[in-house]
């Protein structure tokens, strides 16, 4: 069986599920009656033109998926937990590991895999080619252009201010207090900042993360960037989302990738316009504002879960991110 449309393999992955439709006022909620530990998928949507999903659940077997997808879409979200492993046409076997990304899908073709006992949670939005055409385009004709972007090419990257929106979303969400309304307003918010973003310069997080030839190391020096290169940074990102919550120092992780440090830490912020350190910081404050919205677990314990030994420490960093103290920003949530 080949799934030839995103509801078609949203539909397809729900029955893996074996979840069940549970129609709500303001969203579906999907869930295994019997099975409650599995987890859910909470789906806002307006048909045709965008839906907001919120994944929390456990995989009960293995199971693969072959798609066919002749759309024009556009997905970007965070991934907190869980890694998928996929296969596009004509490429080779990859993986996708916690962090942000942003994604322009048109004629996808490939297959993924997803393997028993792992644990997805994410959230994820996905506007429709219709909602360009009869919402976007007509009211602001010049306001994006799809060919800023590489088609079925995943950017590890989305503005923070994008992944506030999401984050608030779905801590609305979890209190059942998210209205369409405000859905879309908050999906014109996310539009409008990725409009800003590839506008602002033709060098931006976007087009540096695909035109990575050369790279400035110093004020003289100009270094090429190799296949092999971009491999060793693509792998350095993958460890660091994986362990930001212990990662390894700059020296260690150039050994991990066989990688000079010089050039790591030169390519790694131009491929995802940051830093390592930055990198590193970003994941854990996006993982602490989850644990803060959709827990109950005290500043400390959050401290600890993203890595730090102190909890002031950890509380400087979060309001240096989102301008509130862990304290505050939980209050208002």
């Amino acid at each position: 069986m080949i799934v030839k449309s995103s509801d078609e393999f949203k539909a397809a992955v729900l029955k893996k599920l074996n979840f069940s439709k549970i129609e709500n006022e303001n969203y579906t909620l999907y869930t295994n009656k019997d099975r409650p530990e599995f987890g859910h998928c909470i789906i806002y949507s307006r048909d045709g033109y965008y839906s907001l999903g919120i994944a929390d659940y456990t995989i009960p077997k293995d199971f693969s998926l072959s798609f066919s997808n002749p759309e024009l879409l556009m997905r970007f979200g965070l991934v907190y937990k869980g890694v998928t492993e996929f296969q596009l046409e004509n490429n080779p076997v990859s993986s996708f590991t916690p962090s942000s990304f942003f994604v322009v899908e048109k004629d996808l073709k490939g297959k993924q895999k997803w393997a028993k006992g792992q644990h997805y949670h994410g959230t994820e939005i996905t506007i429709h080619e219709k909602y360009f055409t009869e919402i976007i385009k007509p009211n602001f004709s010049n306001a994006i252009d799809f060919d800023s972007f590489i088609r079925n090419y995943t950017y590890i990257y989305l503005p923070l201010e994008i992944t506030e929106i999401i984050r608030q979303l779905q801590s609305l969400a979890n209190k059942n207090l998210l209205n369409s309304i405000y859905l879309e307003s908050k999906i014109l918010e996310c539009i409008a900042i990725l409009i800003n973003e590839v506008n602002k310069s033709p060098e931006n997080a976007f087009t540096n993360q695909i035109d990575y030839g050369n790279i400035n190391i110093g004020n003289n020096r100009i270094v090429r960037l190799t296949s092999f290169d971009i491999r060793a940074i693509q792998k350095a990102h993958d460890i660091l989302s994986k362990n930001y919550h212990n990662p390894p120092n700059i020296n260690s992780l150039s050994k991990m990738v066989f990688l000079n440090e010089q050039k790591l830490k030169a390519g790694f912020s131009k491929y995802y316009h940051m830093s390592i350190g930055e990198y590193t910081n970003h994941i854990r404050m996006i993982i602490a504002a989850n644990l803060l919205s959709t827990t109950d677990l005290s500043i400390e314990e959050i401290a600890y879960k993203v890595g730090y030994n102190y909890s002031a420490n950890f509380a400087k960093m979060f309001k240096k991110t989102y301008g509130k103290t862990p304290l505050n920003f939980r209050k208002l949530k």
